[in-house]
């Protein structure tokens, strides 16, 4: 840690000006504090901007932190991160370069409830009937499904995977899951069929992505899953556009191979406009809110702010890589 000069800390990601209304940014007067709203359009930009910078608080995976990156920020000591994990920073670099790597607690069951969301308004044909009423005073074009007595398919059963599961059985829907490490004892803890992968797509009503993306799943949903589908499924995905191949999701919306699908994540965020996905009549696309609640800002900032704080009085927490020695 470098004490012979005023740190100087960067809140990178802050789209809307949102982080000074979730956390008690006066606690860190020792420091320079600025706030970045808008994403840098390429690396050397990010670079120019956090030239002098000690530490930078980021949130999720909105700009990534490469090693690429990290090695031409020389006065960089500290990176906070919102949340545990952080795919997209080369925190053991970091480390080995003598920076410390930090995270705060997630809340996590807000992207459960707005993956519910969704289901629920793709089945109801909730926001088409909404569109008709309000901009062409269409009374009942569309009929949507119940919710009750559908089946819906959980790609992968874990924290988020589980939660949704138990909404939906709640609502009265028949829950069946796959993930090619899902044990029968998880299921049976959650009342929850295990199928096949195959299974998964040929029955569900509804099948719904909560996987992190990685080396095994990315683009693991291909076209004969979407095929298997059907024309009268939906696909919701509130995980990462890159567990679905792009280009199989989008025959199979323009050739009513599946009903549609409910976006939450996209390969470019924020996304530009004309992005294929968010303009086609078939896809329900929000802004990837899966995560954004006022609740869960609140500790993301807040706690960012707290290991801001710990690490210039000396004592670092919730850290997630750390140089030898340390």
């Amino acid at each position: 840690m470098n004490t012979s000069r005023t740190p100087v800390i960067a809140i990178l990601d802050d789209y809307h000006h949102r982080a000074k209304d979730c956390a008690n940014w006066d606690e860190l007067s020792f420091a320079e504090l600025r706030f970045f709203a808008k994403p840098f359009p390429t690396e050397q930009a990010l670079i120019d901007a956090l030239a002098d910078v000690s530490a930078v608080g980021l949130m999720r995976e909105r700009t990534p932190f490469p090693a690429t990156l990290i090695e031409q920020l020389p006065n960089l000591e500290l990176i906070v991160t919102t949340g545990k994990k952080n795919a997209s920073i080369d925190s053991q670099f970091a480390a080995q370069h003598g920076i410390t790597v930090c995270g705060t607690e997630s809340p996590g069951h807000a992207t459960a409830e707005l993956a519910m969301l969704l289901v629920m308004s793709l089945l109801r044909q909730l926001v088409p009937l909404v569109n008709d009423l309000s901009n062409e005073s269409v009374w009942q074009k569309q009929l949507g499904r119940d919710i009750r007595g559908q089946t819906l398919g959980v790609l992968g059963l874990g924290r988020l995977g589980g939660q949704l599961a138990t909404f939906a059985k709640a609502l009265g829907m028949h829950v069946i899951a796959w993930s090619e490490n899902l044990t029968e004892e998880r299921c049976a803890e959650l009342g929850v069929e295990k199928v096949s992968r195959e299974a998964l797509f040929e029955r569900a009503d509804v099948v719904s992505i909560h996987m992190r993306l990685s080396e095994r799943s990315n683009g693991l949903i291909n076209a004969e899953d979407l095929q298997r589908l059907g024309p009268k499924g939906y696909l919701v995905n509130t995980s990462r556009a890159g567990i679905v191949q792009a280009e199989a999701l989008k025959h199979a919306l323009d050739n009513d191979v599946i009903a549609g699908a409910a976006l939450d994540v996209f390969d470019q965020e924020p996304t530009q406009p004309g992005d294929e996905f968010v303009s086609h009549p078939r896809v329900l696309a929000t802004p990837h809110i899966g995560y954004c609640t006022q609740e869960t800002f609140d500790v993301f900032y807040s706690q960012t702010v707290e290991a801001l704080k710990a690490f210039y009085e000396g004592g670092p927490i919730r850290v997630i890589a750390a140089p030898s020695g340390d």
